[in-house]
Formats: C-alpha cells, structure tokens, sequence
C-alpha cells in the first residue's frame, strides 16, 4: 500500500493539521506518520533547532547516559562548562558534538549562539564487538567492546513576554 504524495500546496493548505498531528503525543506502540524530507521542509519542521549526532562511540551508552544528565536543559555554556571540567572519558566527545550541533543552528538555521541551550541529549547502545581472550585450561572468553550512538538537539530559549 502506497503513502500518499501531497503537493506543496496541499501541504501549505493542511499545514496546522499535520504539524499538530507530527507534535501530538502517542504511546510508544502507536506508529506515528513519518515526514518526508521533503515535507519537513515545506512545513519548516526543524528550522528552530541544531541537530548533530554521532555513531559507533566506542564507550557504553550506560555510561555516556550519566553524563548526558549533567547537560541536559542547560545554556550552552553551562554545558561547555560542566563537560570541561568533568574527569569522564565521554566529556570531550561530546563537547565536540554540541559544538557541531551548535555550529548547525548558527550556520544552518541563522540562530543566535547566546541563547541556546541542550534541548534533548540521549544515548542508545550501538554494536558490541567481541574480542577473544585466552583463559587457563585451554578455554576462552570473550572481550565485550561496547559502544554507542548520541544524539544532540539543540534549541533556542523562548522569551517571555
């Protein structure tokens, strides 16, 4: 069963329904309609965040994860700050990757550098590679060499009037 293919002006015209439709909340066993690229971009979904992401990290998740919640909801450089000035072998990887998710908001997006902050940061486990190490007796074990994927979106603070 083929997906409908809307034109733009389709898109135009139904604009508040698929956005809101995109936004609203859904148990995580409800499937969700997937935007196209296409579509995202005619609806200017994305233009108010730098995305940045980085796969096969070669740390565990578990532990990229705790310092993943030093850093999220705080302003930029804050993060820069904490991530500094923590002795974690995930510190400097993902100061890196802020720094290209904000280099994509500021360049991609035309936002202000000033008033971002971490919006959502997660890790999700990635392949583990198996290395054989010899025992005593003849045996063998294996080596788990765990790692990771790490997804960064970046967003600008609201201003309240």
């Amino acid at each position: 069963m083929a997906k409908k293919v809307m034109s733009r002006q389709e898109l135009l015209d139904r604009r508040e329904e698929i956005i809101a439709d995109h936004k609203k909340q859904t148990p995580r066993n409800a499937k969700k309609r997937v935007l196209t690229k296409r579509e995202r971009k005619v609806l200017g979904i994305g233009r108010d965040e730098g995305r940045a992401s980085v796969q096969y990290l070669r740390i565990n998740s578990f532990k990229v994860n705790a310092l993943i919640r030093l850093i999220v909801g705080k302003p930029l450089e804050e993060a820069y700050a904490i991530l500094q000035y923590t002795p974690h072998g995930a510190a400097q990887p993902l100061t890196k990757l802020i720094k290209s998710a904000e280099a994509n908001a500021v360049n991609n997006n035309g936002m202000n550098s000033e008033e971002l902050y971490v919006a959502e940061c997660h890790a999700t486990q990635g392949p583990t590679l198996k290395r054989v190490r010899a025992r005593a007796k003849g045996q063998a074990t294996w080596i788990r060499k765990r790692s990771c994927h790490v997804n960064v979106v970046l967003k600008e603070k609201e201003q309240e009037v």
